[in-house]
């Protein structure tokens, strides 16, 4: 009868040593694992930005009436900006739980300017292009600035060359098609 009792508190221990150790395997590696995740959502986003700026600047050098079509603009996380007052498009992700960059410090990867800010809890990375000495970008052929959020289907948009805004710009306008 001892030798049983022996035998089950030995399984008792051993699963909770294994449990003990899975569990400070866990608490070690989910960090490494959000975080790893937290680069790669940047590292996509850069990629979008970068094509819907070759794009725009395909339409740019085309000449008036041009037109370019990005089939599917995925937003996963974050949210898209056509800021038309300022000529900027710039990308939003917050709910970061690592910096993906150095904090308050702009940097560039390619014509993207990237800028980390640590929060309490979470981080915010915002990607921005610039068009301001380009273009003239317009939203829908207004001057305003428009929100895009994250979707279950994909973004579909227009880009079109207007012609010359004056001063050397060329006027580019986006339109969101998708939901048309």
């Amino acid at each position: 009868m001892e030798k049983n009792a022996q035998v089950w508190i030995e399984t008792v221990l051993y699963t909770l040593i294994g449990l003990a150790l899975i569990g400070v395997v866990l608490a070690i590696i989910t960090p490494k694992i959000n975080e790893a995740r937290d680069r790669i959502v940047v590292e996509q986003t850069i990629e979008s930005l970068n094509i819907l700026d070759s794009k725009i600047s395909d339409v740019a050098n085309r000449g008036s009436g041009n037109i370019r079509i990005i089939p599917a603009y995925t937003i996963k996380k974050g949210e898209l900006y056509i800021n038309s007052t300022s000529d900027e498009i710039f990308f939003v992700i917050s709910g970061l739980k690592s910096l993906y960059s150095e904090n308050g410090v702009e940097i560039d990867i390619g014509k993207v300017r990237v800028l980390s800010t640590e929060g309490q809890k979470t981080h915010t990375t915002v990607l921005t292009l610039e068009y301001g000495g380009m273009a003239n970008i317009t939203y829908d052929k207004k001057e305003e600035v428009k929100k895009f959020s994250p979707a279950s289907t994909p973004y579909k948009f227009s880009i079109e060359n207007l012609g010359n805004a004056g001063n050397n710009l060329f006027a580019i306008d986006i339109v969101e098609t998708s939901r048309r």
